[in-house]
């Protein structure tokens, strides 16, 4: 028997419905001499730090750094059952060898040496190396399997990263949490996208708008400005001058260009352009992207990629021909697409960019959710776009004198479409049209010739405004994060910029949840949590400089050429240097991330100020235990929220009117009014005096 371990479930399924294996057991599937079970993701990880001593149980400053000397392994609380599987099939007498078929690439690697080594695995280890889930390529794939020994340096650098984020993440949080007195978490990616915000955010807050003027003349239907012009008089006088004057045009220019078709999808590309067009959050378009290649639509989501490899044309070029047919907006389309400038195996790392697949023509995109379609669409006329011939146009430029001052008028005429014709096509099937991009109109100007004249032209002056940046969506958060520190990163390095394509979603989420990032539509802002936080950290934890110095260690890691304990060494350096620089707080400085508590009321007891928290309502004096719990079971009961105006009447007024009550014993609602009865306790108390019964259900 050969054990195969997948990533996943539902690709375990696809593998065993690929080598015909049938017999679904409790965790794996059996048949064809092939036992096929899965990990469900991350399933064993570095353990906790309480794991290594009680000491560490309680966050303290006087327990840190952390470094442990043998590293503990933990599997993940809610997956226990599906480990004791992979163990006992591991295992199991008859089981000659097993197959890691989890993601091809440094984490996945990662995943399957976790389970092989925590369940003491000894047996001959397989590797499979697959970019599709089409039938064909798993297949093709199980046919040349690499020896599990040939990704040794692979694991390696992907047990380095790990640990040391590890060693970064947990010392700097608890550092910095323990100085502030508030959860503060620290990462090596998202420390810098959350800097990445808040230096954004301070540049719009900091701009100072300023006014300029344009003088514009009408010649011959064409709108030819003038250069800016800072005072307001001054345009006017200019205006006055040119009512009086003749306008000359002195050059025309035409110049012809091409405008490439855009590179294929990787992730980061595919999640940028899915939130212009559908405002899809990163995290949303890689989880339909996900689904979608678990149905076999298209190949691997989770890759850096813009190219194919180099055989792959002949594969494309049915794919293209099949989308023709498939997709609503190319009806009737003739295309003569040119793979050869997508197909570069050197470009690809662990899997090419993001294609469909030849199973789309079994399938019938109206059966998918919308959501799906909108990214298999996407994918799909991505493709088409990147085969089709270039956009060419000719870019006019028409320079007119008048009154002393130059006048520009600017347009361009298409000569060929290209493969604008079908992002055109695309775009008009759209329910919402996408935010134009700069430089999308096309003007055609007049055939202007030089030395021609136009008497006193109408002229006016038109107002502006200096603009601040623009906040950052998650298109423009992707796009900063994939280019930050490259120009220090080597272009061979298996990750560049912050994150990888897989992860940058996840950082994105995790930042809005722990309240340093807030959305607000497209728009990403810092919160004045994250504010605080950029500002009390160190620089070289706010850098992407440090992301870009561990891939250039790890790359070379991955190649055998440099040592992992010599890597892991600096980094426990790093964090007790940290620790050492930072050993306690100024008074001021330690209130920073207090929260802006809202006072509601008097305390009955003592009359000192009662503050609304999230759980609670409760007394500011440390000599009084009056508090007044928002899930107190007697509003749950009556299936009433504790909301703050009904804890402020009740404070106030020792009752408050509340509708809607429910009756735990008849079942029926009605108004009434609570009251306070506090008789001093550990807990506080509370009755209904009904004021008149309600049915209302």
């Amino acid at each position: 028997m050969k054990l195969i371990i997948a990533e996943k479930p539902s690709v375990a399924v696809t593998i065993a419905a690929a080598l015909d294996v049938k017999d679904r057991k409790d965790g794996y599937i059996e048949g064809g001499g092939y036992l096929i079970s899965w990990c469900i993701g991350h399933l064993v990880g570095l353990a906790e730090a309480a794991v290594y001593g009680e000491q560490y149980r309680k966050w303290s400053y006087d327990t840190l750094p952390i470094l442990p000397e043998k590293w503990q392994y933990a599997v993940s609380q809610d997956k226990g059952k599906q480990f004791k599987i992979l163990k006992e099939l591991m295992h199991r007498a008859d089981v000659s060898e097993v197959i890691n078929a989890c993601d091809a690439g440094r984490e996945g690697e990662l995943i399957f040496r976790f389970v092989y080594e925590v369940a003491g695995c000894k047996k001959p280890m397989k590797r499979l190396w697959i970019s599709s889930m089409e039938d064909e390529a798993i297949r093709a794939g199980f046919a040349s399997l690499k020896d599990g020994a040939e990704y040794e340096a692979l694991y390696a650098s992907a047990l380095c990263r790990a640990k040391a984020d590890w060693i970064i993440g947990i010392n700097a949080t608890r550092l910095f949490s323990c100085l502030y007195h508030h959860t503060l978490n620290v990462g090596r990616v998202q420390t810098p996208t959350l800097k990445m915000l808040v230096d954004r955010d301070a540049a719009i807050t900091g701009f100072k708008k300023e006014p300029y003027y344009h003088v514009r003349l009408a010649v011959d239907g064409t709108d030819a400005a003038s250069c800016r012009i800072s005072a307001a008089a001054e345009a006017e006088e200019l205006k006055a001058a040119c009512e009086k004057s003749q306008a000359v045009c002195t050059a025309v220019t035409r110049e012809k260009k091409t405008l490439a078709p855009p590179k294929l999808f990787d992730l980061t590309a595919l999640q940028r352009e899915a939130n212009r067009i559908y405002s899809y959050t990163a995290k949303q378009t890689l989880d339909l992207a996900q689904a979608l290649y678990e149905k076999r639509l298209i190949s691997y989501p989770r890759t850096d990629s813009n190219f194919l490899i180099d055989d792959m044309g002949d594969t494309a070029a049915k794919i293209a021909a099949l989308l023709c047919g498939k997709l609503p907006f190319m009806q009737g389309t003739e295309l003569t697409p040119d793979f050869t400038r997508l197909l570069d195996s050197k470009k690809v790392s662990d899997h090419h960019a993001i294609i469909p697949t030849m199973e789309l023509s079994k399938a019938d995109p109206d059966t998918l959710p919308e959501s799906e379609r909108n990214i298999l669409f996407l994918v799909g006329a991505r493709l088409l776009m990147a085969a089709a011939e270039p956009h060419v146009y000719e870019a006019v430029t028409a320079v007119f004198s008048c009154a002393g001052a130059e006048f520009t008028a600017k347009g361009k005429t298409v000569l060929f479409e290209g493969w604008k014709g079908i992002e055109k096509r695309f775009q008009a099937a759209l329910k919402k049209k996408p935010d134009a991009e700069d430089g999308e109109a096309v003007l055609e100007l007049p055939a202007f010739t030089e030395g021609q004249s136009f008497d006193a032209p109408p002229v006016k002056v038109t107002e502006h405004e200096t603009k601040p940046p623009k906040p950052h969506t998650e298109a423009t958060l992707l796009s900063s994060m994939e280019r930050a520190g490259n120009e220090e990163i080597d272009e061979d390095a298996e990750r560049r910029g912050l994150g990888t394509s897989a992860t940058r979603a996840a950082v994105i989420e995790k930042l809005v949840a722990s309240g340093f990032v807030q959305r607000k539509g497209k728009q990403l802002n810092p919160t004045k949590n994250g504010y605080n936080l950029i500002a009390v950290l160190p620089e070289n934890l706010t850098s992407p400089k440090l992301t870009a110095e561990w891939e250039n260690a790890l790359l070379q890691i991955a190649r055998g050429k440099a040592d992992p304990d010599e890597f892991l060494s600096g980094i426990s350096d790093m964090a007790r240097e940290l620790v050492k620089t930072y050993p306690f707080l100024a008074g001021d400085d330690a209130g920073r991330f207090q929260e802006d508590r809202k006072i509601i009321g008097k305390c009955p007891r003592c009359g000192t100020d009662v503050y609304d928290s999230k759980k609670n309502y409760y007394c500011t004096s440390k000599d009084c235990s009056f508090v007044m719990w928002k899930n107190d079971r007697f509003f749950q009961d009556r299936k009433a929220a504790f909301s703050e105006k009904i804890a402020a009447d009740l404070l106030k007024r020792g009752k408050a009117k509340v509708k809607k009550l429910y009756s735990p014993k008849t079942g029926k609602t009605y108004d009434g009014t609570v009251l306070l009865a506090d008789t001093g306790g550990k807990y506080v108390n509370y009755k209904v005096a009904i004021e008149r019964d309600m049915e209302l259900s």
